[in-house]
């Protein structure tokens, strides 16, 4: 494990970069509230597959190190406390869950300064942290594509032809595009988590990178001892039209029932005997100008399940992967030009007793020189190619919106 020093000191990275201040208002998706402007970050530890290890056991026992024991999550939550340490910001990258699903490697990192795991302890601090300044001198460049719609569309078909030879039943298929930037990225990066929708709506930051956050889906929420999902799949525009488009679609609904089943079989891993239940299926949400189709799977945890089993039963997301996922991971892996980087992975809060942590579709990420953006959807059997392009392009229309700002 790598040697973790306290973060209170300034770090600085700029004036055309990531830039990472000491004593802001946490903003990572799923905080609790009421503590966001008196949180400071107290250690942290990043991993990248050089460092070797399960990243999956290494942040559970970096966390116990901490004070935050999440070996047992079937105990009740303790007592929130006011004073000490608070909880945790929790990342995993599509990659990492890979790796802790024993799945292929996808394509490298398109923006290498991201680690592939990030766990950052945050505790009470005596003064509330200071509002953010709007930055100024903000300059977005145009976005170079991953793939042109051609060469997706021949991905879609590719898949297609995977399915007819039974090597698949659904695989997600992402693409990447990159833009130039210049000025700080965080604010931008923060205003996607004010989308409407944005279930897991905020920010990560740290030396060289950041991450922003829109992403309505719940990969894995942990309370009470119990445990649950909400997979997000089918979409159409948010019209009334769309709407009652979708809620008819026969190829939504065999798609989205497939990865509610992949999610049950997920969570009957960490699960008591029985306990699994489908709580809402099927049920039509509006995240900005989409309609989206979602469920909710539960489950009783079963007792002395730890952060790491969790991770290794639902890392990666199986709406973001497809069925069966270590299929549908060769897949991708051999399919998609350009990796995953901050998104489809996991990004949320933990704390002893408590995970909540959102499935990153909708997600930005920066480097020190440009912005990163992601989309895709799931392809099946009977998935049209052009369609599945103009899905893809729906989905990230509202990021890059957000993200951009008129030239100067």
């Amino acid at each position: 494990m790598r040697d973790t020093k306290s973060t209170e000191r300034t770090r600085q990275i700029g004036p055309h970069g990531v830039e990472t201040l000491p004593r802001i208002a946490v903003d990572v998706p799923a905080a609790p509230a009421g503590c966001r402007r008196t949180l400071t970050e107290a250690a942290r530890w990043e991993w990248r597959p050089a460092d070797g290890g399960d990243p999956a056991a290494l942040a559970q026992d970096f966390l116990a190190a901490h004070g935050l024991h999440l070996d047992d999550l079937a105990r009740p939550a303790r007592a929130h406390r006011p004073h000490g340490v608070c909880g945790a910001a929790l990342y995993v990258s599509a990659a990492a869950g890979a790796a802790i699903a024993g799945g292929a490697a996808g394509a490298p990192n398109p923006a290498p300064a991201l680690p592939e795991v990030a766990v950052v302890v945050y505790r009470h601090a005596d003064v509330p942290a200071p509002a953010r300044r709007p930055a100024a001198g903000w300059w977005l460049g145009d976005w170079a594509e991953s793939w042109t719609p051609r060469q997706h569309a021949s991905t879609v078909r590719a898949v297609r032809d995977a399915i007819g030879r039974g090597d698949v039943y659904q695989v997600n298929l992402v693409g990447h595009a990159a833009a130039p930037y210049t000025g700080d990225p965080l604010p931008a990066l923060a205003r996607l988590g004010a989308l409407p929708g944005a279930r897991y709506g905020g920010t990560l930051s740290g030396a060289g990178w950041a991450i922003g956050c829109a992403s309505p889906e719940t990969l894995v929420e942990v309370t009470g001892g119990r445990v649950l999902t909400r997979p997000i799949k089918g979409t159409r525009p948010a019209t009334a039209a769309g709407r009652a488009e979708l809620l008819a679609s026969a190829k939504e609904r065999a798609e989205h029932v497939m990865i509610v089943d992949l999610e049950r079989n997920d969570l009957a891993r960490v699960a008591r005997t029985g306990s699994v239940r489908v709580d809402e299926l099927f049920a039509v949400r509006r995240w900005c100008d989409l309609w989206q189709a979602e469920s909710t799977v539960s489950a009783a945890v079963a007792d002395g399940v730890g952060l790491a089993d969790l991770l290794r039963a639902v890392c990666p997301g199986g709406s973001v992967t497809g069925a069966p996922k270590l299929a549908a991971l060769e897949r991708i892996a051999a399919l998609e030009p350009v990796g995953r980087g901050a998104s489809m992975g996991a990004l949320g809060w933990v704390a002893p007793g408590r995970v909540d942590l959102g499935l990153t579709i909708r997600t930005a990420a920066a480097d020190a020189d440009r912005l990163h953006v992601w989309a895709g959807g799931g392809i099946t059997w009977g998935s049209d190619p052009d369609a599945e392009v103009a899905e893809a392009a729906a989905k990230t229309a509202p990021v890059r919106a957000t993200l951009a700002a008129p030239r100067p």
